[in-house]
């Protein structure tokens, strides 16, 4: 997986968390930068510790299935990007202004649970597993940290676009790791 492939990947896998950040700072209004690294630490920390524990998850079952493992990336990804698409068309989400560790802890897994899927795929693909935790990490981090403070700009007008964009995004991988499998490069 190349450099512009995993950049695209933690960008996808970023959007739910950029979507929340966006609630989180209409929630809270007036914001502080405290505010932007309190939700960038948590969410990026928790997109760059579920694909880790996915890669090893992955990688213990990875001798069983390597003939289909393009197969199993690429429903994976496509699952988890149409769930996102499903989403952003679905009912407006309520998030609370609150920064307290629970509040964040129970927001950072929920959006990353899809990162855990995708650790997996990391185990059948032979990727570079801390480069590519670390920098979906701190891709989510970015995302996050812009997200509370467009939130308190702009509202939630761009939730539901951020979640598109990172569902056809995964989609997008999905194929190309279909494709290349399926033609064995």
């Amino acid at each position: 997986m190349g450099i512009l492939e995993l950049f695209l990947l933690a960008v996808g896998l970023s959007m739910d968390a950029f979507a929340v950040s966006i609630c989180k700072g209409l929630s809270l209004g007036k914001i502080k930068i405290k505010h932007m690294c309190i939700a960038g630490l948590w969410f990026g920390g928790f997109q760059a510790l579920m694909p880790l524990i996915g890669y090893f998850l992955g990688g213990f079952f990875k001798d069983y299935i390597t003939k289909i493992d393009h197969w199993i990336a690429f429903v994976l990804l496509v699952i988890i990007g149409g769930n996102m698409i499903k989403e952003a068309f679905g009912p407006e989400e309520n998030v609370d202004a609150s920064m307290k560790p629970g509040n964040m802890f129970l927001l950072a897994v929920a959006t990353s649970i899809d990162a855990l899927a995708v650790g997996v795929t990391f185990a059948f693909l032979s990727v570079s597993i801390i480069p590519a935790v670390s920098f979906i990490g701190v891709v989510t981090f970015a995302f996050s940290a812009a997200g509370v403070k467009i939130g308190s700009i702009f509202g939630s007008k761009y939730k539901s676009k951020a979640e598109i964009l990172g569902g056809v995004i995964l989609i997008a991988l999905a194929f190309k790791i279909l494709i290349e499998g399926l033609l064995g490069g």
